[in-house]
């Protein structure tokens, strides 16, 4: 069902009921997967998510019935009521988990298996996305501009001190979505393939994580005896989510650096590189830890127990993408 959403509120002839229904729906199909384990922390991660994107939904329904009022109609792409379009983007903002109102996210991945976390990550942010392209045309620019630069700096700093991979991963996504809303609002073109290289980075990230069963970055020291190649290929993806040339993560950033150049934006553009740092410090500090251990006689490897690992037929494919795709930045963003 949560996979009709993003249908839902394109095929809505954009009309805002319809795209909240869309989200409502989303919201009471992706619960149950949430719930699943039937472990503590699955419920309480399921009721703070639901808390949450209720209260995004309300705002939602409550902005578009005000700007329906005042101009007579519920167009998504017409939306021309200052508060209503300033409290519509705050709660988008707040489903998609931008900072400074970002606490619940690294929680509810916490309380999530990994898939769930992965699904969270990325199918997830379609529809509230798809919102903020409809609304492009009047989207406050100042507003988007500053949450983009908060969210960056925020989810490079709270990592800093995390252990748990799924919260390494929810600042990550935190981060990324900052470059993301400010790509949005410079060019929808850059703004989609940065989508794109941030579904497939962290979907690749999630699935080598699931298939060797890494939970904390003490996990990351024992991979390296299950599969070498994996395990490599593992750390490239990491270095490549931090944006290191000549990986295919540093495609978006360098072209949403070159927009912001572009339209004079010079400050901002330091700043956000400076706010992306620390980020790059714990994907580098991961790749460190993990590397410390490589050599396969370590206590740890000899005894821990192992089942046999299950490698997704994508995660290949996905790997050599995730690394190799930016000599085809000019295609990509032509």
């Amino acid at each position: 069902t949560s996979l009709s959403t993003s249908t839902l509120i394109t095929m809505s002839s954009y009309h805002w009921l319809l795209a909240w229904l869309g989200l409502e729906l989303n919201t009471l199909s992706i619960l149950p997967m949430i719930i699943k384990p039937h472990h503590p922390r699955a419920t309480e991660a399921a009721t703070k998510y639901f808390l949450i994107q209720a209260t995004a939904a309300a705002l939602i329904l409550f902005s578009s019935t005000l700007n329906a009022w005042q101009t007579g109609h519920w167009s998504i792409t017409n939306i021309s009521t200052p508060t209503a379009t300033a409290t519509i983007t705050i709660a988008i903002m707040l489903k998609l988990g931008l900072a400074p109102i970002h606490a619940w996210y690294p929680e509810v991945l916490q309380g999530a298996t990994m898939n769930t976390a992965l699904i969270l990550s990325t199918w997830q942010k379609l529809a509230p996305l798809t919102l903020l392209y409809l609304m492009k045309n009047n989207l406050p620019d100042n507003l988007i501009l500053a949450i983009g630069t908060l969210s960056i700096l925020v989810g490079g700093w709270a990592g800093l001190n995390q252990t748990q991979v799924r919260k390494i991963m929810a600042m990550s996504s935190i981060a990324h979505m900052g470059w993301l809303i400010i790509a949005l609002n410079m060019n929808l073109d850059v703004a989609t393939m940065t989508l794109v290289m941030y579904i497939l980075l962290t979907a690749t990230m999630f699935t080598s994580f699931n298939s060797t069963a890494t939970k904390t970055l003490t996990d990351l020291g024992v991979t390296w005896p299950q599969s070498p190649v994996l395990f490599v290929a593992m750390l490239i993806t990491l270095l490549s989510l931090g944006g290191l040339p000549p990986l295919t993560g540093f495609a978006p950033k360098w072209l949403i650096l070159t927009s912001l150049c572009h339209t004079k934006l010079l400050m901002l553009s330091t700043v956000i590189v400076i706010a992306s740092l620390p980020s790059l410090f714990f994907y580098i500090r991961m790749t460190y830890l993990a590397t410390l251990t490589i050599p396969p006689n370590t206590t740890n490897a000899q005894h821990k127990w192992r089942h046999k690992m299950y490698h997704p037929w994508a995660l290949s494919p996905a790997m050599v993408m995730a690394g190799l795709l930016l000599p085809l930045t000019p295609l990509m963003a032509a």
